[in-house]
């Protein structure tokens, strides 16, 4: 962007035509991050990763008698449902404490300055196009790789097994990935644009460690799920609001819920 043009005082005369521009006229160095900020921004994204919380939080609820999985060897309800539900707080608070550190605060982080409104409805229409999109994402794998489709069942369907559960775990999902997980995106896409070299190399990062999250789910679930995390967070990057991606995201649980408790009934 070309600097702008600076006007001529009675004190300031205009530049001799013969010497050319005056020293102060030239274009401004780059902007560079602050060299004391890389360790602390890189200290916090890795604790708002989701991964040094849950690990924690396992061990804490495993010391507490919680069993990870169940006599049938299913990942265990109350298991999942108590380590998710307190991650979601940690998070909050640990991302709460940091931008307030910094005199950043959660409301601009994710509404950015969007009419929130406008951003929901955006969420809202494209829910189904993305369901649609992983839902053939996972077909495509399963018949150009199958080897990667090396979890023939998704383990987190034995869950669903009664309507009260289902419900329970709607709730559990929207909280996890409708708001932890994208203002978690939003808020490690912001350090990774402030200091740690640009928010699209934070993207890329995020997505990798955001897909292998679900590695329990299946490779081909990894990769589907790496692109999802992908396609929220390039959508932050653009619209400089979390809302779309929030509303999305939390619309896509819903339906993969509403989705395997189908499967069940009708199985």
């Amino acid at each position: 962007m070309d600097a702008p043009e600076r006007g001529l005082g009675p004190d300031r005369p205009a530049a001799d035509p013969d010497t050319g521009p005056e020293p102060d006229s030239a274009v401004p160095a780059p902007l560079q991050t602050a060299p004391g900020r890389v360790v602390p921004s890189l200290a916090e994204v890795i604790l708002c990763s989701g991964f040094p919380t849950q690990l924690v939080l396992s061990a804490l609820l495993t010391a507490a008698g919680f069993a990870a999985l169940s006599p049938t060897g299913d990942p265990s309800f109350g298991y999942i449902v108590a380590l998710t539900l307190l991650d979601v707080v940690v998070v909050l608070v640990l991302v709460t404490t940091f931008l307030h550190a910094r005199n950043e605060s959660v409301r601009e982080l994710v509404l950015g300055a969007r009419p929130p409104q406008r951003e929901a409805a955006l969420g809202v229409l494209l829910t189904p196009p993305i369901v649609v999109g992983a839902v053939g994402a996972l077909l495509l794998i399963g018949w150009l790789a199958p080897g990667l489709r090396n979890v023939p069942d998704n383990p987190l369907g034995a869950m669903l097994s009664t309507p009260g559960r289902a419900l329970f775990f709607a709730l559990v999902v929207v909280l996890a990935g409708g708001l932890r997980e994208e203002l978690q995106r939003a808020f490690i896409l912001r350090r990774f644009d402030q200091h740690l070299g640009g928010g699209w190399i934070g993207l890329v990062v995020f997505s990798i460690a955001f897909g292998l999250g679900h590695a329990i789910q299946g490779w081909d679930t990894v990769i589907v799920t790496g692109a999802l995390g992908a396609l929220w967070g390039a959508l932050y990057l653009l619209r400089g609001s979390a809302v779309a991606a929030m509303v999305s995201h939390a619309g896509f649980n819903l339906t993969q819920i509403a989705l395997a408790v189908a499967g069940t009934q009708a199985g």
